[in-house]
């Protein structure tokens, strides 16, 4: 099957951890050795590399192609407008696109599928363009694309479109899933395909683990996040959980716009010594962090199918997470690790001082883990394509 993905989520050369989940989706789905696989990968327009322009000068240095995992990767730009470009952002990515794709079947032969990850702006915009070069489209829902945009009137009957037209559907989650379904979507067209998680990458590190926990002079207990510094991640909740866990130390990986003010928060909770600001961690890199925690804590207000608490289980690290989603889906067994009841600090604390209480050993939550390699998702997808391949044909 020759199959072009398309997604804004992907990561590249100057972003190397953005939309990292899709990336190692599409490297195992390739892996199959079923799909001849391109991946249009767009990033917003910016006409400067001048660092005074910040992250948006990021953009800009993009390179226009490039090759990850042995998979091309095209990076072409779409316009982006401040204030009003959430309702038109489908229209505006279809239209940016519509060019590069002719060219693309033109040099290299027609594809037979668009595979869109994130349902809006993406979905939308790939649905639009597989009505022009009569192609089918199969998009894939990943998390605030389905739970939280569909609030906002516009989007919402734009996603209501794109999903009466697409061939089909997937979600990451059951959760999504019944996001999709309050969009009108019949219960039969979802075809739910949780993340995987790579298990030869992530899997126990002891020694490694000890390494890291000498070099940075900590010692037992150790908790772990992961996640963009962003009111959603809840990061706040974590710092404030520390003040009732006396001699533990937690580590952040991650940036963004709330550091100054996550820094603050710990100044003025007194735990600023227990807390270690990592910046962002490569995510080859993360193995060693996971193994040197005792507990992984999620505190996000809503995720779709996370993939760092399937990387902390692969790696033999138990999991406190509030229930965002597909997050009870992932933590089904007390091996695993346990849901905090309320999101709040205090409910948090009291997960993770009773996890502390009963850790798990690192062996029972590797074996765990096994369940989520990558095998039954790939096949998975595998034969979706082929039935909407032969739908599309007849």
């Amino acid at each position: 099957m020759r199959v072009l993905s398309f997604t804004t989520l992907y990561p590249n050369a100057v972003q190397p951890r953005h939309g990292v989940f899709v990336e190692e989706r599409l490297r195992h789905l390739a892996a199959s050795g079923e799909v001849e696989l391109t991946v249009v990968a767009p990033v917003p327009w910016f006409p400067s590399r001048h660092p005074r322009f910040g992250r948006y000068a990021r953009f800009a240095e993009v390179p226009r192609e490039e090759t990850r995992h042995g998979l091309r990767v095209l990076h072409p730009r779409y316009p982006v407008l401040p204030k009003v470009g959430m309702n038109a952002a489908p229209g505006l990515l279809a239209a940016a696109l519509w060019p590069s794709l002719q060219r693309l079947e033109r040099a290299r032969g027609p594809f037979d599928l668009i595979d869109a990850h994130y349902f809006y702006p993406d979905g939308v915009a790939a649905v639009w363009l597989g009505q022009r070069l009569g192609k089918p489209v199969v998009v894939t829902s990943r998390g605030t694309d389905v739970n939280w945009i569909p609030r906002y009137r516009a989007p919402r009957a734009q996603l209501r479109w794109a999903a009466r037209r697409a061939a089909g559907l997937i979600s990451v989650s059951a959760a999504l899933g019944e996001h999709l379904r309050a969009l009108g979507v019949s219960r039969e067209r979802i075809t739910v395909l949780r993340n995987g998680v790579d298990l030869d990458t992530f899997r126990p590190l002891s020694e490694a683990g000890a390494a890291l926990r000498h070099k940075l002079g900590l010692s037992a207990p150790v908790l772990l996040s992961v996640g963009s510094l962003i009111e959603r991640k809840g990061h706040h909740l974590s710092i404030e959980a520390l003040r009732g866990l006396p001699g533990a130390t937690l580590l952040i990986a991650g940036e963004g716009p709330l550091r100054p003010q996550l820094e603050r928060q710990a100044e003025v909770a007194g735990v600023a010594d227990r807390v270690r600001f990592l910046g962002p961690v490569a995510h080859a890199d993360l193995p060693r962090y996971y193994s040197a925690a005792d507990v992984f804590v999620l505190a996000s207000s809503r995720e779709g199918m996370p993939n760092v608490v399937l990387e902390a289980l692969a790696c033999g690290v138990p999991v406190a997470a509030c229930n965002a989603e597909g997050v009870s889906e992932l933590l089904a067994e007390p091996v695993a690790g346990r849901i905090v009841p309320r999101r709040e600090a205090e409910s948090l604390r009291e997960t993770v001082s009773a996890l502390l209480a009963e850790l798990p050993p690192h062996e029972a939550v590797r074996a765990y883990a096994l369940r989520f390699g990558w095998d039954e998702t790939s096949a998975g997808q595998l034969a979706l394509f082929r039935t909407v391949m032969e739908k599309s044909a007849a």
